[in-house]
């Protein structure tokens, strides 16, 4: 479990926001890199498609259904960061999408380094937002919800996820490729590997800005007494 130390609600907030731009970032590079979305966003493509509004719009809509199915899993009302995430994300996509210079390129070469380049940002992005412990988005409060539910490990609950929202979303027409697929399977590890990664950043950060804060609050005390 990460720090939670009260005074701290503003670095943290700071690696929550960073973490879900980071991560917005990274599932808009996939989608441009035109060699296969995530699996939820076939599902927001896929529902674009048959009835229009936008991506992140589709975003924020699923993940109201979601956030709802994890809260009755867990049986616990949902953090006030599992809404804002529900939000951000879905206007952070929109507003990746409106910048002129992040285009699909026109070779394989450079359309594989933007999809693994969105693979890893995903992942980092995930990792630093959780850390922040403002709670977890609807989807990662699902796959929380169920791994502590079905005591499987993180990676087996995501894999099973993916490859489930996969289906609906092929099946409304939403854009499924290799990469697709490849993101089905890798997600899960990459999760598991870039949340303790970014949990212990985190954590590591909190203390140093603590002991700072205790330092200028001993130094000022002394000042004082002078």
């Amino acid at each position: 479990m990460g720090i939670q130390s009260k005074g701290q609600v503003g670095p943290r907030f700071v690696i929550y926001i960073l973490g879900l731009l980071v991560m917005s970032l990274g599932l808009v590079l996939l989608i441009k890199a035109d060699l296969g979305a995530t699996p939820w966003d076939v599902l927001h493509v896929g529902l674009y498609y048959q009835f229009g509004l936008t991506i992140g719009t589709w975003s924020i809509i699923v993940g109201v259904v979601i956030l709802t199915i994890a809260s009755f899993i867990s049986q616990g009302f949902p953090q006030i960061g599992a809404f804002l995430n529900m939000v951000l994300i879905g206007l952070f996509i929109d507003m990746y999408f409106l910048l002129p210079f992040l285009q699909t390129p026109e070779g394989f070469g450079g359309k594989a380094v933007m999809f693994a380049a969105g693979l890893l940002l995903n992942g980092y992005g995930m990792g630093l937002y959780i850390s922040a412990q403002f709670g977890a988005g609807p989807r990662d409060s699902l796959m929380i919800a169920l791994t502590e539910k079905t005591k499987w490990k993180i990676r087996n609950v995501r894999v099973f996820m993916e490859v489930l929202v996969l289906i609906v979303g092929w099946q409304l027409g939403g854009p499924v490729f290799w990469g697709t697929i490849l993101i089905s399977l890798m997600i899960g590890p990459i999760a598991g590997i870039c949340l303790p990664q970014c949990q212990r950043f985190t954590d590591g950060w909190l203390r140093k800005l603590k002991r700072e804060d205790k330092g200028i609050e001993q130094d000022t005390n002394r000042g004082a007494r002078v």
